[in-house]
């Protein structure tokens, strides 16, 4: 993260006297500027962020992809994000969180993330980019790599809503997963149309009998191989960066028992083994039902 996008995420938690902007910027993984791409054809994964929250937060879950051999990219929807920081140093804010309050304002989010997805999966498999495209790059390195007949998009909270909305528009996303989001737009009777879906989220929040969850919904109109976890003593945040930041920097949220390295983990393993099975054709026991070391993974649908 740029120090000005730091400073904004940290605002929006309510952590900017807590937290210095320089202290989160400078967190260091194990990404590295610049480097070579690797020979061969890979398959492609979309992350995309919950509301208002910036591709940033998805860091350790596209690190993991990334050196399981995806190609991975992480999308930041303008104005979206509390904040985003563009080549010349354009910083944009979030416009829409205070203008989307309702859930047909959220489902209009949700389908035009749904297009940006298909932009971006346009832009990163063309071989030759019309003038003007990607700041004027005339040809696209990655676009070598990916291979265009594995696609899949995961994303947290309304990202996750965003990777089923684009399967419906975009017929070269084979696979898709939500992590703790609702989905606001209505599936069809035909669904994903066979494709295969996970649905992965807080027990406390997207049970079959939680209120406010439109899961069960679309759980009967997934019409594929499908999947629904719930994790018991995860919070909706469980899915992304912000708890292991939080532990490492001697925080702690008394409403989310479950720690951010554990989270972590389960996120990490049960996302990395869906794609596995379904990009790549490996098969990965853990999807087939409860796992006595992941004893927080319920099957509520199995």
């Amino acid at each position: 993260m740029t120090q000005e996008e730091a400073h904004l995420l940290l605002e929006a938690r309510g952590l900017a006297g807590i937290v210095p902007a320089a202290t989160l910027s400078g967190v260091r993984t194990h990404a590295r500027v610049d480097a070579l791409p690797a020979h061969g054809r890979f398959p492609l994964v979309l992350l995309s962020p919950g509301f208002s929250m910036p591709r940033s937060t998805l860091t350790t879950l596209a690190n993991d992809l990334a050196s399981r051999g995806y190609v991975v990219a992480a999308v930041d929807h303008a104005h979206e994000s509390v904040g985003t920081s563009f080549p010349g140093g354009r910083v944009l804010t979030c416009l829409a969180c205070e203008r989307v309050t309702t859930d047909g304002e959220r489902a209009q989010v949700v389908m035009n993330r749904a297009r940006d997805l298909s932009f971006v999966i346009d832009q990163l498999s063309t071989l030759r980019a019309p003038s003007g495209a990607l700041h004027g790059q005339r040809s696209l390195p990655y676009a070598r790599m990916v291979d265009t007949r594995r696609i899949a998009v995961a994303g947290h909270s309304i990202g996750g809503a965003a990777a089923a909305a684009v399967m419906l528009l975009d017929e070269r996303v084979r696979a898709g997963v939500n992590l703790d989001g609702n989905f606001f737009v209505p599936f069809t009777e035909t669904g994903l149309e066979g494709r295969p879906f996970m649905m992965m989220g807080a027990s406390s929040t997207h049970s079959p009998g939680s209120p406010g969850s439109d899961w069960l919904d679309v759980w009967t109109r997934l019409d594929g191989w499908k999947r629904w976890l719930t994790v018991a003593g995860a919070e909706h945040f469980a899915f992304t960066d912000l708890p292991v930041l939080a532990h490492r920097l001697g925080l702690s949220d008394p409403a989310a028992p479950l720690s951010g390295e554990r989270s972590w983990q389960l996120t990490r393993d049960y996302t990395a083994a869906f794609l596995d099975t379904h990009l790549r054709g490996l098969a990965r026991p853990l999807l087939d039902g409860p796992s006595a070391d992941r004893p927080e993974v319920e099957f509520p649908q199995a």
